[in-house]
Formats: C-alpha cells, sequence, structure tokens
C-alpha cells in the first residue's frame, strides 16, 4: 500500500534538502572492504591456518578488521532505506537485484574456477554447491558457502526482505519509526532468552538478533538524514550503540576463543562507537564538505572486492609463499585484489546491470508484484 499524499505532504513539509550521492559512505564502505581483506590476508588466515603468511606485529592491529562488517551493516540500514523510500515494491526489489547479483555471479565463478583448478583439494566445490550459492539462498537449505565471506550476504538479504515489506505498507517516517521499536523489541526478546529454543531459532531468521541494532541504527540515522534529529530518533540510536558495545564484547569474546588468543574489549567498544559517531556526523550532514566525487569510484568497487578476496587470496598465498617475501607477497596480493574487483565492475557490473534491470523491469510490467 503506497503511503497517502497526506503523508508526503507532512514528510515533504520537514524534511531537509536530499543530495544526489553521500561521498562520505563511499570512503567508509571502502575502509570497511579493505579491514575485512585485511582482516584475513594479516590475522585469521595466519592464525587459522588458511594461509601460510606469519605477521605477528602487523596481526595485532588487522585482528579487529572484521569490525569492518559491522561498519558494512550500519551503512546497508542507512542507504538501503534510503533507496527504498520513494519506491514501489518492484521497482526497490529490482534495484536490489540489479545491485547484488551481477557481481555475485562472476565472483563466485571465478573464485569457484580458482579454488578447484589451483586450490590443492584446500576448498572442495561441487556442482549442487555451486549452484545453490548463486541463488544466494543456500543457506536455507544449509548447503556451505563457497567463499567464507559469503556469510554476510545471507544477512543482507533477510534485511532487504523487511525493507520490501515496508515498502509495500508504504514508507513514512511514522511507519519507519514504529517498526524500529518492534524491531528492537523482538531483539531484546530473543536476547533475554525466554523463548524455546525451537522458537527463537525461527524467529531469529527474521530478527537477526546478533546484528540487528546496527540495520535499525542505521535506518534511525536514514531517518535523521531525511527530517532532521528528534528524541525518539535519538533513544533509538542510544539502544542501538548500547546493544552494540554488548554484543561487540561478546562476539569478539568468541573471536578470541575461535583463534586462541585475545581481542581487546576496550579497542572493540571504541571502533563500535567511533563507527556510530561517523554515522551519526553523516546523518546530521556535518561531513558533507568532506566528500569526494572521485570517493564513488572507490565505493562502487567495494562490493566486488569484498566477494572476491579471501579464498582466492589464501589460494595465491599458498602457491606462492614459499617464494615471494610475505609483505611482498601481501601487498601484491591486495593490489591484484584491487584489480579484480575493477575488471568485475567495469567489465560485468556496468554492462550487465543495466540490461538486468531492463529486462527485469519489463518482464515485471505485467506481474502485481513489480507493479507494486
Amino acid at each position: 500500500m503506497p503511503a497517502t499524499s497526506r503523508d508526503s505532504r507532512e514528510g515533504g513539509r520537514h524534511r531537509l534538502p536530499q543530495r544526489d550521492r553521500l561521498h562520505e559512505i563511499d570512503a567508509l564502505r571502502i575502509t570497511a572492504a579493505v579491514s575485512v581483506m585485511v582482516y584475513h590476508y594479516v590475522f585469521s588466515g595466519p592464525v587459522g591456518g588458511a594461509s601460510p603468511l606469519r605477521f605477528p606485529a602487523a596481526g595485532e592491529i588487522a585482528r579487529f578488521g572484521y569490525l569492518g562488517v559491522d561498519l558494512f551493516f550500519v551503512i546497508s540500514g542507512f542507504v538501503v532505506l534510503l533507496n527504498a523510500w520513494d519506491r514501489r515494491p518492484g521497482a526497490f526489489l529490482v534495484s536490489r537485484i540489479v545491485r547484488l547479483y551481477p557481481a555475485f555471479w562472476i565472483a563466485v565463478t571465478i573464485t569457484t574456477v580458482v579454488s578447484v583448478t589451483l586450490g590443492l583439494g584446500r576448498y572442495p566445490v561441487t556442482l549442487v554447491q555451486y549452484l545453490a550459492n548463486l541463488t544466494m539462498f543456500n543457506s536455507l537449505p544449509d548447503i556451505p558457502n563457497i567463499d567464507v565471506v559469503y556469510w554476510t550476504l545471507w544477512a543482507e538479504i533477510r534485511f532487504y526482505a523487511l525493507i520490501f515489506v515496508l515498502t509495500w505498507i508504504g514508507v513514512t517516517r511514522a511507519r519507519v519509526t514504529a517498526m524500529l521499536w518492534g524491531w528492537l523489541a523482538l531483539t531484546f526478546l530473543l536476547q533475554s532468552g525466554v523463548l524455546p529454543a525451537s522458537v527463537h531459532t525461527v524467529a531469529d531468521l527474521v530478527v537477526q538478533s546478533q546484528f540487528s541494532h546496527y540495520f535499525i541504527a542505521g535506518m534511525a540515522l536514514c531517518v535523521v538524514y531525511r527530517y532532521g534529529p528528534t528524541r525518539q530518533l535519538g533513544a533509538i540510536i542510544g539502544l542501538c550503540l548500547g546493544n552494540a558495545v554488548l554484543r561487540g564484547v561478546e562476539f569478539a569474546g568468541k573471536v578470541a576463543s575461535r583463534y586462541h588468543t585475545e581481542i581487546a574489549s576496550g579497542v572493540v567498544v571504541t571502533v563500535i562507537i567511533a563507527i556510530f559517531i561517523v554515522m551519526t556526523l553523516i546523518a546530521l550532514r556535518v561531513t558533507r564538505r568532506l566528500g569526494r566525487p572521485w570517493f564513488a569510484i572507490a565505493g562502487a568497487l567495494t562490493y566486488p572486492l569484498y566477494l572476491v578476496h579471501a579464498h582466492i587470496g589464501f589460494i595465491v598465498f599458498t602457491r606462492l609463499g614459499d617464494r615471494v617475501p610475505p609483505y611482498a607477497l601481501l601487498i601484491g596480493t591486495m593490489g591484484l585484489m584491487g584489480a579484480l574487483a575493477y575488471a568485475v565492475h567495469t567489465l560485468v557490473e556496468r554492462p550487465l546491470a543495466p540490461a538486468l534491470k531492463r529486462a527485469l523491469t519489463a518482464r515485471g510490467n505485467g506481474v502485481a508484484i513489480l507493479r507494486g
């Protein structure tokens, strides 16, 4: 159900001027992607046995790079809601498909080919696994991801489903705010542990209590960006920050246990607070003068870089680790992944995305779901 004209008039009367593109967020995206890549290459790969290279000193800092994913989730909450606000359900659905799938299909294919031909059996891929991964819904039948980083895509898709439902109802400030309070309440309910295990498992498919506070905070900040701050939005963001710190320290303990090391909780808390501060400054338009158009180029490479770097990089390290000095191989591989991301973006995303959008839009003209 689309927003009523009255909703539109009321929202428009208080709405702040919009910008075509938030270049500051492009800079944050590439920062998050590089942080995750460094985390895998310098810390988790060597410590977890996926890479023969060792970077003891650098690993002390790189171990916190996984928090780039936390930043990604806040950005998604902000940007995806901003993208959906004035769109009908079908247009939103098409935009997400076009955004996610072209680069993903080629990344899955490249990773599969490299893993099968050069992976020395460390990353076996079956045909069923490959085909299931292409859908991004392989987690439903519990079919393993071809690359370790793909787990975040399942979280993103479930978030997109909630936004799709919201576009179907009609996106207004009041409805978004009500959704955020409800989602936050369900998050705390699941965290309380009072629900039976079977109910908790099913409910958490939708709620995503481990990371929901990031999506919720990003959405609240999007409303701040559009309409300005309010006490109610401030309360939502504050509760999300508190929960993010609580769950972040808990998650850091799990990471430390997995790799038999220590993750300083003080650093984790500082990074999480910094993420919220920076995103709040963006929402309040304080950082708008810092954005540069060329940030969009780096931002465009974020998604393909994230998709291709992990297992392919580990395979390169395994193949060449005894022939090339560690830091030279590290820098060279990061450069190679950047070049591969650029190739995926320019040779696949740019030409295929518009064609896919036209095809989906044309097909959807006769389908009610795409008419919105």
